[in-house]
């Protein structure tokens, strides 16, 4: 199990990086009322943004490998770790610093997910999933982020529109993770020709690509306090979901859902402590106008 879980640590980590760098690079261009494909061209030309593509695809590599090599209850959980290391990293790239309550929201979520990954203890690597599980599994998601996508268009620009953004970018990232486990499997079994071949590859690279459009526009869509824990708890409780139902893994449950229900709260408690931290409202839309009023203010001041 430690093999999965560094590769997933790596993976966080290589997130959060994007994430930072994405966030940035988001908040540069145009914002818009409706769902614009333009987004990606104006984003194309933003290096800071193709930085963070690099920080993706290195992030998608190590999600590949731990999903490879464990079971996806273990993989997409450690995910949650990406708004924490997001933060800190942001600290560090726009001069900033964790205030007290930000180091004891990073140390609740660390706290939470320890606790739910040691009561729930996942077990199980199935390599092989019958078109029986797929079928509902992606149906159930597709339909899931269509009404999303559908809700969060009949919103004005907000908390409601972002949330929306934001589970339904939960969603994809949860079906790649799992398409992407199946094609992993038959890239080790098969070669690339079975990989090249196998229609969990194009499904698992058109999640992927619906997710990070999803995600750009969540990021102009609303607070980060609205989008960020909609994308991390969903991402977490999907794949959960589609690790037991598609996978057949398996989660300790009676009594132990008890500190598993716990450990949810904490890692929900400081998730949404650490999205309203100041830190995090520099990363987010709300924040984008404020030096242009300050700007303004200043413009009608005497100068001494």
């Amino acid at each position: 199990m430690l093999l999965p879980v560094l590769f997933a640590l790596g993976a966080a980590l290589s997130n959060a990086l994007a994430t930072v760098l994405q966030r940035k690079a988001a908040l540069t261009v145009p914002k818009s009322e409706g769902l614009r494909v333009g987004l990606i061209l104006d984003l194309l030309r933003r290096p800071v943004w193709l930085a963070g593509i690099v920080a993706v695809i290195t992030a998608g590599v190590c999600q590949a490998v731990a999903l490879a090599t464990g079971p996806i209850t273990v993989v997409q959980p450690l995910f949650v770790l990406e708004l924490p290391l997001a933060l800190v990293i942001a600290a560090a790239l726009l001069q900033g610093r964790l205030s007290r309550a930000g180091w004891l929201a990073v140390g609740t979520v660390v706290a939470g997910l320890g606790v739910v990954l040691f009561a729930a203890s996942p077990e199980g690597n199935r390599t092989q999933v019958p078109m029986t599980h797929w079928i509902p599994a992606v149906a159930v998601c597709v339909a899931a982020v269509a009404a999303l996508v559908v809700a969060a268009l009949r919103r004005p620009e907000g908390r409601g529109r972002a949330a929306c953004f934001g589970l339904a970018t939960a969603i994809s990232y949860a079906m790649t993770a799992a398409l992407m486990k199946t094609s992993m499997h038959t890239l080790d079994d098969g070669g690339v020709t079975a990989f090249l071949t196998t229609w969990q590859t194009y499904g698992f690279a058109l999640f992927g690509v619906c997710a990070l459009f999803f995600l750009e526009n969540a990021m102009q869509s609303g607070p980060l306090v609205a989008s960020q824990p909609a994308l991390t708890l969903g991402d977490a409780c999907v794949s959960l979901a589609l690790g037991i139902t598609v996978y057949a893994e398996y989660v300790r449950t009676g009594w132990w859902l008890i500190p598993q229900i716990l450990g949810a709260a904490l890692i929900a408690a400081g998730v949404l402590a650490l999205s309203r931290l100041p830190l995090a409202r520099r990363l987010a839309s709300e924040e984008k106008e404020q030096p242009e009023q300050g700007t303004a203010a200043d413009a009608g001041t005497p100068a001494p």
